[in-house]
């Protein structure tokens, strides 16, 4: 199959303007846009998007982080863990990509469109993470962090006014019960030290899942912690788990 004809089949120019960048080599960007489900129709199909999505994943972690570390210098790692997961979520990254209307330009099989997958957030925020991807091999990373800190400069901006709202407690429960509607359950595996420094330990499981462990001065900071680390992991994801979150 011939691939300049793929990007061709591409509107690129109107997706280009919303992202504010112009891709050197049109086939990143084709790239980025095809959904693994093409291959089950089009066998001639050169690519899909997952490999983009894995250094994607990367190049935005390490952009979130070094603009966290910059903003809240005295913040210690567990806030600033907090903050970032938050920050890079699958719903963060899937409002990106609907703000940019990504859907309408994705390339897949006609059984997952029909399903809705151009809708799907965790498609959405895989195409996100693939779009960051193609531009930091076609632009370099300072094209990669000037694309997401402009896209993400509305949440930066709510994360540096109010640096607190963010309960990992709360927000792991509301992604959980959009998988089922059964909630987490803290459990405490260990509370040690004197009065004055205690020291507690505890898991979080849903559905059967030890999601993460975590620990604290107290069972709160601990159940907290665990939260943060469940969200981070995101074991509910794994294969063989309840489901995706649609």
């Amino acid at each position: 199959m011939d691939t300049n004809a793929l990007a061709s089949e591409h509107l690129m120019n109107p997706l280009e303007e919303r992202i504010g960048y112009k891709f050197r080599n049109s086939l990143l960007l084709a790239e980025a846009l095809t959904h693994a489900s093409i291959s089950l129709e089009r066998k001639d199909y050169p690519f899909d998007n997952q490999r983009l999505e894995f250094l994607g994943d990367a190049v935005l972690q390490l952009i979130i982080t070094e603009e966290l570390f910059a903003r809240f210098p005295d913040f210690g790692e567990g806030r600033l863990t907090q903050i970032r997961t938050r920050l890079v979520s699958r719903p963060a990254l899937a409002a990106h990509a609907r703000r940019l209307r990504l859907g309408e330009h994705l390339m897949m099989g006609r059984g997952e469109d029909a399903s809705g997958g151009r809708d799907r957030s965790s498609t959405l925020g895989d195409s996100f993470e693939s779009l960051i991807g193609g531009i930091f091999l076609d632009g370099g990373i300072r094209a990669a962090k000037n694309f997401i800190l402009r896209v993400a400069a509305e949440d930066l901006r709510r994360v540096s006014e109010t640096p607190e709202e963010f309960n990992p407690k709360g927000r792991l429960q509301e992604i959980l019960q959009s998988v089922a509607p059964s909630s987490p359950v803290y459990e405490l595996l260990e509370e040690s030290g004197p009065e004055h420094r205690k020291h507690f330990r505890c898991k979080v499981v849903w559905e059967g899942i030890d999601l993460a462990e975590g620990a604290g001065a107290s069972k709160k900071e601990a159940e907290v912690d665990a939260a943060s680390r469940a969200l981070e992991a995101r074991r509910w994801e794994e294969p063989g788990a309840i489901c995706d979150e649609e």
